[in-house]
C-alpha cells in the first residue's frame, strides 16, 4: 500500500465532480461538522470488481468478465471478500483501505428467513451492488488531513486517476441554481390505506403477534435533472453523519441518513438505533418544547428499550458471551428538521468472524423492521404494497483490513429512470395514533420532498397531505 497525501483544501464535493459521471463512482459524505459519528469522508471509482445479488443468484464481474453462483449471497460474499483480503497486509489504523463500497437492499433479509413475499416487485434492482476498490481518497475532519490511499493499483489506472484529481471543481453556482424541474410527488398508499396498515398492525400488537412493527409509505416523482445535483442541495438541505452518493448504472443512490447500523474496528463493534422522532421547532423556545417531549414521552422510551433488546440479541449471536452491552441508552440526537432519541449498542466479535458475517447475523437492522424481528417482515410484506429495495438497508464500506461501516439507508432517494422514490416509516406500537404515526412519515420525509420539489412552488401536489412541505 502507498499513502499520498492530498490538499484537505479541497472538499469531496469539490472532487467528486470530476469523478461523478463514471459508473460506479462513489462518495461517502460525513456532513456533520464536530460529529464522532461521522469523521471521514472517502470516495473511489473504477472498481475491479463488482458483486451484485438477486435473490439466490449472484454474479461477479471481473475484467470485462461476468461469472455466476446460486446459494446464499451472504455466503458467497463471505469466500469472495475473505480471498480478497488474504491478498493485503494492511494497518488496521485506517478506517477504509480499499475493498467493498456500495450497499445492501433490505431485500437481502430474505435470504435469511423463510418469508412469504407478495409485495410488488416494480424497480427490479439488484438487492446488493457492491463495486470492490483498489484505491481510495480520504478526508479526516477530525485533524483536517487528506490522503490518497493505492492498494497494489495498476500503474494506468493511478495515471487517470491523479489526471482527474488535478483540477477540482469547486461550486461557482448558487444552492437556487440546484433547483430542479420535478413534477408532482405521488404516494404508494393513499392516505386512508396507510391508517388501515396501522390499525392492523395494531390488531397484531394486540393478539401478541410482535411488540412493534416499522410501516412505510413510499413517494415517487418524476426527475430530470443531475442525480448529483440532487445529492449537493440534499448535503445543503439537511446534512448528516451518513451520506452517501452512488453513481450506479442500474441506480442512482442519494442519501442522507442520521442512523449507523453496524460500526466494526478491530474486534469491537456497536450498532445505533433510533427510535423516536419530533419536527425541529420554529423558533428556539419550540425546539426545547419539542425536544424535552420527545425525551419524556413513555411511548418513544419502550420503543427504544424494544429495539435495543433486539439489536443485543443481534449482536449476541456473533460476539462473546457476556460482552454486548449497551453504552448509551437513550440520547437526544439533533438533526436539521427533526430530533431523534439513539442508543447506542456494543459487544466484542468472537474471533474468525468475517465483517460479513456480522451483517449476515444482524441484516436487515432491527430498528427499521420491529419486535420480534421475523414476524415483524412478515407483517411489512403483508401490509406494505411494494418492496423497499434499498430503503431501510445499508450503505457503506467493508474495508479489506476488516473494519466496517454501514449506515441504514433511511433518508434515501434512488433514481431510476428519471424517476426519484424515497420512503420514509415509523414504528407502530400498541398506543400509537394513527394520524400522528402518518404525520411523522411526512416530517421524516420533509428534506428529501423540499429537495426535489423547490422552486417548484407553483405546482399543486396530488398528495394533499404533503401541501405543507410547499
Amino acid at each position: 500500500m502507498i499513502i499520498e497525501s492530498f490538499p484537505y483544501s479541497y472538499s469531496p464535493l469539490d472532487v467528486f465532480r470530476n469523478f461523478k459521471d463514471y459508473p460506479y463512482s462513489s462518495l461517502l459524505l460525513s456532513g456533520i461538522k464536530n460529529s464522532s459519528w461521522g469523521r471521514y469522508s472517502f470516495m473511489a471509482a473504477f472498481p475491479y470488481m463488482i458483486f451484485k445479488a438477486k435473490g439466490r443468484k449472484t454474479s461477479l464481474i471481473t475484467n470485462g468478465q461476468e461469472t455466476h453462483k446460486t446459494g446464499n449471497p451472504f455466503n458467497i460474499l463471505r469466500e469472495i471478500y475473505t480471498e480478497q483480503s488474504g491478498k493485503q497486509n494492511l494497518p488496521s489504523s485506517l478506517p477504509f483501505t480499499g475493498g467493498m463500497l456500495g450497499y445492501f437492499g433490505y431485500d437481502m433479509g430474505f435470504t435469511l428467513e423463510k418469508i412469504h413475499q407478495q409485495t410488488t416487485d416494480d424497480l427490479n434492482l439488484p438487492d446488493c451492488i457492491l463495486p470492490f476498490y483498489d484505491w481510495v481518497l480520504y478526508w479526516d475532519h477530525k485533524t483536517k488531513e487528506s490522503f490518497i490511499l493505492w492498494i497494489n493499483t495498476p500503474q494506468d489506472k493511478k495515471n487517470r486517476i491523479k489526471e482527474l484529481l488535478k483540477n477540482p471543481t469547486r461550486l461557482k453556482k448558487s444552492n437556487e441554481s440546484l433547483y430542479n424541474n420535478s413534477s408532482e410527488l405521488k404516494s404508494n398508499f393513499k392516505k386512508d390505506a396507510y391508517l388501515n396498515a396501522i390499525l392492523k398492525a395494531k390488531d397484531y400488537i394486540k393478539k401478541g403477534d410482535i411488540f412493534q412493527v416499522n410501516l412505510s409509505q413510499r413517494f415517487s416523482c418524476q426527475y430530470n435533472s443531475s442525480p448529483f445535483e440532487l445529492f449537493e442541495k440534499l448535503a445543503f438541505i439537511n446534512p448528516a453523519p451518513f451520506s452517501a452518493f452512488l453513481n450506479f448504472p442500474e441506480v442512482s443512490v442519494i442519501s442522507a441518513s442520521p442512523e449507523r447500523f453496524l460500526y466494526l474496528k478491530a474486534n469491537k463493534i456497536h450498532t445505533r438505533p433510533i427510535k423516536g422522532t419530533r419536527p425541529r421547532g420554529k423558533n428556539k423556545e419550540e425546539d426545547k418544547r419539542l425536544a424535552k417531549e420527545l425525551l419524556n414521552s413513555p411511548k418513544d422510551r419502550a420503543e427504544l428499550i424494544m429495539i435495543i433488546d433486539l439489536e443485543r440479541n443481534d449482536l449476541g449471536k456473533f460476539c462473546y458471551y457476556g460482552s454486548v452491552g449497551v453504552k448509551e441508552l437513550v440520547a437526544l440526537e439533533t438533526n436539521p428538521t427533526v430530533f431523534h432519541t439513539v442508543s447506542t449498542v456494543e459487544g466484542k466479535v468472537v474471533d474468525g468472524i468475517t465483517p460479513v458475517d456480522c451483517v449476515k447475523h444482524s441484516f436487515p437492522g432491527g430498528s427499521i423492521t420491529g419486535a420480534p424481528k421475523v414476524r415483524s417482515m412478515e407483517i411489512i410484506e403483508e401490509l406494505e404494497p411494494t418492496k423497499r429495495n434499498i430503503y431501510t438497508g445499508a450503505i457503506g464500506y467493508i474495508s479489506f483490513n476488516r473494519r466496517m461501516d454501514l449506515n441504514i439507508s433511511i433518508r434515501t432517494i434512488i433514481i431510476k429512470n428519471k424517476t426519484a422514490y424515497f420512503q420514509v416509516g415509523g414504528g407502530i406500537v400498541a398506543d400509537s395514533n394513527p394520524e400522528l404515526e402518518y404525520e411523522e412519515t411526512l416530517h421524516k420525509g420533509k428534506a428529501l420532498a423540499e429537495s426535489l420539489l423547490s422552486g417548484t412552488k407553483e405546482k399543486v401536489l396530488n398528495h394533499n397531505d404533503l401541501k405543507w412541505l410547499l
